[in-house]
């Protein structure tokens, strides 16, 4: 077995004045830009093992922060893709522009896919990993984490628990670090609130642009991700949507970027480079 790289190193922590607030955000590496978004009730350290290779291999990668997750700011009144969607543009445009490429987990792929139908000529590309871009009806027991996860004073500690059984197979070894930053950034001022807004959120408005993305797509997929029915078929439907490419990744759950780097990567550095071919 292949031994993952090692994470990458936190840079300085910046941040994107929009109308309710602040957005965090870090940058690594030079050359054409690559923007990834995490998913509802992660940070965006979870991009921590792929950022190096995307830095080897010539690009820019700035990592972002959701609505009232990590290091963002809580008070906002929007928390859904659609909004997210809206970050990740107005953060290309404040690092110079696109076409950049967009690299979305779970929600955050939602986010990307909006962005893309949005404004197509502001990005180059997208990577969807375990990506929710439509509501997809949830397991039993996914729908009875995320009620108990709504609830006070019980909720961070059920998503915390929750969010452990998310890696179904090669957990990193420093799993339980990057769970002490999401506990930490619940605990700020309104960011319970902003969760739990961002956890009711309907994905219905990414799922009617699908059709408006041109992009080219890849769709990573860990094939035993238990926050699907059918992960699997879920990949083959969004990357048949998209009219893009599906990787699925053995023995991974809903973050294969950080259980299988060293898979993932080289996939997303070639989206990358068709994605740059063909602009």
């Amino acid at each position: 077995m292949q031994m993952s790289p090692a994470p990458t190193v936190p840079a300085e922590t910046r941040f994107l004045a929009r109308p309710e607030g602040r957005i965090a955000y870090e940058v690594h590496g030079d050359g054409p830009l690559v923007v990834c978004l995490p998913g509802m009730g992660d940070v965006r350290s979870v991009y921590r093992f792929v950022v190096p290779a995307l830095v080897a291999g010539g690009y820019r990668v700035a990592l972002a922060d959701l609505r009232g997750h990590g290091d963002s700011d809580a008070g906002f009144t929007r928390h859904d893709g659609v909004a997210a969607g809206t970050d990740l543009l107005a953060l290309v445009d404040h690092l110079g522009g696109g076409p950049a490429a967009l690299v979305g987990g779970s929600l955050g792929a939602g986010a990307a896919v909006w962005a893309a139908a949005e404004a197509p000529g502001q990005v180059a590309g997208l990577v969807l990993i375990g990506p929710f871009v439509r509501d997809v009806p949830l397991g039993l027991a996914s729908r009875l984490a995320l009620r108990l996860g709504l609830c006070r004073p019980w909720g961070p500690a059920a998503w915390s628990a929750f969010y452990a059984r998310l890696y179904t197979g090669r957990p990193p070894a420093d799993l339980a670090e990057h769970r002490e930053r999401i506990r930490a950034s619940l605990r700020r001022p309104g960011h319970w609130r902003s969760f739990v807004a961002t956890a009711r959120s309907s994905h219905a408005a990414i799922e009617a642009r699908l059709d408006g993305v041109s992009a080219p797509t890849l769709v990573i997929m860990g094939e035993r991700d238990p926050d699907f029915p059918d992960p699997a078929a879920e990949a083959r439907l969004v990357g048949g949507r998209l009219r893009g490419e599906v990787l699925l990744v053995p023995d991974a759950g809903h973050y294969p970027q950080a259980e299988w780097p060293e898979v993932v990567a080289p996939a997303v550095l070639g989206l990358l480079e068709r994605a740059e071919h063909r602009a």
